[in-house]
């Protein structure tokens, strides 16, 4: 329990310090609002609501509201950056609509699923303990920061620039990954939902052609953000497009790809169907399955 808690500890403090540098870095050339640069204020927002709400959670030993929470921290983030900062143009508006609806989507849908599945299996040895799941919460404040920074940096740049090439392209990189995360996030609900299939992993659909399609769209759709960004960065807001590699790294090192890979193992690596399906299908990119 003692190196656990020294985990927590050391984890705590890394959050904080690489929030702090994000905040640096992504005000360097920010619109301020009163004095402080909107930039910093929205990393200061991020782990102000985390914490915040961290506290009836962890009185309560629940991970019900943290899905939905890290939904309203982007939602709140762009809101604030969007109203702090001054002459908002056309590629600000249309980055920070593009995030608002990803958030509202994602959110209500990992929400319902929780509440359906009654918990979330991740946190049965986290919740319990103080210093994990406060580290847990602040994780989640420095996840969204660095996800949202190329579009914070859209929303608060002080050089503004005219709708380009460089937004459109962006722009349909977005709706491309956005498009393929629903569609796989809906069959796969749908999937769940007949008692048939109860115990049963998915094959059809776009999960024919990849393992974890909802984790490329996800990506897609960051990289189509960081796309957009490149217009206005300059000196060390250059350092934000960290948002997609950040994206990148988590999903196919961290916590999303090996986590359910290594469960989908443990539940069915001795079904040949499963052996058959994880040998011929990619893991990641979407592409026609090989024939066996």
């Amino acid at each position: 329990m003692k190196k656990q808690n020294q985990i927590s500890i050391v984890g705590l403090i890394a959050t904080v310090v690489l929030g702090t540098g994000i905040a640096l870095a992504g005000s360097s050339g920010s619109v301020e609002a009163g004095g402080p640069a909107v930039f910093a204020i929205a990393a200061i927002l991020a782990y102000a609501i985390n914490w915040i709400v961290f506290v009836p959670s962890y009185l309560a030993r629940t991970e019900a509201y943290f899905d939905l929470t890290g939904s309203l921290t982007y939602i709140s983030l762009i809101v604030v950056s969007v109203l702090a900062a001054d002459d908002v143009d056309a590629r600000a508006l249309i980055v920070a609509a593009a995030v608002i609806i990803w958030a509202l989507r994602l959110g209500s849908f990992l929400f319902r699923r929780v509440k359906r599945d009654g918990g979330d299996g991740r946190f049965d040895w986290i919740k319990t303990n103080f210093l994990r799941f406060f580290m847990t919460w602040s994780l989640q404040a420095l996840w969204v920061l660095l996800t949202l920074a190329a579009a914070l940096a859209v929303i608060t740049a002080e050089d503004r620039e005219d709708v380009d090439v460089f937004m459109i392209v962006g722009m349909a990189v977005w709706l491309l990954g956005f498009a393929i995360e629903v569609v796989a996030d809906r069959q796969k609900s749908v999937f769940r939902s007949n008692p048939a299939n109860e115990g049963r992993f998915i094959t059809s659909g776009i999960w024919a052609w990849s393992r974890h399609p909802n984790y490329f769209g996800e990506i897609t759709l960051w990289v189509g953000i960081a796309i957009t960004a490149i217009p206005v960065l300059s000196g060390w807001r250059w350092l934000v497009l960290i948002s997609p590699v950040f994206v990148i790294v988590l999903l196919t090192r961290i916590s999303g790809i090996p986590m359910l890979e290594r469960r989908g193992e443990k539940r069915w690596g001795d079904d040949p169907e499963f052996r058959s399906y994880t040998d011929n299908t990619s893991v990641l990119i979407p592409r026609p399955p090989r024939q066996s």
